[in-house]
């Protein structure tokens, strides 16, 4: 898949100048990192969230989210959305939020 540079705009500017953010190719498409750990990423026609495992199943349950899977192996813990939940603002904000959330509980690298 294909990056896509318009939602990584979107990514940016939800994150804004967070302290600890970088940025890096990964997943086929773009990834964000929290002091050196990922939080999401973005291609083409998806929004990649990392939620923990045990913390996503209220992300699962919201429409145009579903289980992130590479190479036919469930990422669990991971959420991929789709373009109508990235799409809402409210929803990005959430699935965002809910990344950090779980991201800063990780040790830094």
């Amino acid at each position: 898949m294909a990056r896509d540079a318009g939602l990584e705009e979107v990514i940016r500017e939800e994150l804004g100048g967070r302290p600890g953010l970088s940025e890096k190719a990964m997943f086929g498409g773009w990834a964000f990192l929290l002091n050196g750990n990922l939080l999401c990423g973005a291609r083409e026609g998806s929004l990649l969230v990392r939620l923990g495992k045990g913390s996503d199943g209220w992300a699962l349950a919201l429409s145009d989210v579903e289980l992130m899977v590479m190479n036919g192996r469930a990422m669990h813990g991971w959420v991929r959305a789709g373009a109508d939940a990235y799409g809402d603002d409210i929803m990005r904000k959430r699935l965002l939020d809910g990344a950090i959330a779980f991201v800063k509980t990780l040790p830094l690298k």
